[in-house]
C-alpha cells in the first residue's frame, strides 16, 4: 500500500497486479479510503487513510499519459479523503447518534467519490480524449488545492 503524498507520483513499478485478460482498459487503479472511528462519553476520535493498493492495481499499456490519468485517479481518492476531513471536522458530536450520523456521512462521501471516479472514465474515455484529460487534471488540482486545509487528515 501506497500512502498518498503530495510529494509521491505514482510509477508504473507501483503497479503490480497481474492485467486483467477480462478488460478492455490499459491499467487499472485500486485506491482505498479507509475510516476508523471510536466514541464514548469523552469524546468522538477518528482515523483516515487513502492508499493504493499496489497487489490490486496493473497495467497493459505505459505511457506518461496514461500514468498521469491513473494518478487521477488516485487524487481523486484523495480529494474525497479530505472532503470527509472537512465533513467530520463540522461534525456536531452527539453521543446518542454519532454511528448513524458518521455513517451517513461516509456513506454520501463514498458515493461521490465512486460517482466522479465513473464520470472521470466516461468524460475522458479512459484518457484517450486529450482536451477532456487536460481539463479534468486541472479540476483534480484545483479540488486539491481548495481542500489543502483538510490535508492532515492522517
Amino acid at each position: 500500500m501506497i500512502n498518498w503524498e503530495a510529494g509521491r507520483k505514482l510509477t508504473w513499478n507501483d503497479f503490480k497486479a497481474r492485467p486483467s485478460a477480462h478488460s478492455d482498459n490499459v491499467a487499472l487503479t485500486s485506491s482505498n479510503i479507509n475510516f476508523k472511528f471510536g466514541y464514548g462519553s469523552s469524546g468522538f476520535t477518528y482515523s483516515i487513510t487513502c492508499q493504493f493498493d499496489k497487489s490490486r492495481s496493473w497495467v497493459k499499456v505505459k505511457n506518461d499519459h496514461i500514468l498521469a490519468h491513473e494518478q487521477g485517479h488516485f487524487d481523486i481518492a484523495e480529494i474525497h479523503a479530505r472532503k470527509l476531513k472537512k465533513a467530520l471536522s463540522e461534525y456536531v458530536y452527539k453521543e446518542s447518534t454519532v454511528s448513524k450520523d458518521v455513517s451517513k456521512l461516509y456513506d454520501g462521501l463514498m458515493k461521490n467519490h465512486h460517482e466522479m471516479q465513473i464520470l472521470y472514465d466516461l468524460q475522458t474515455d479512459h484518457s484517450r480524449k486529450n482536451d477532456q484529460q487536460a481539463i479534468w487534471l486541472k479540476k483534480i488540482a484545483s479540488e486539491l488545492k481548495e481542500l489543502s486545509a483538510y490535508a492532515n487528515y492522517r
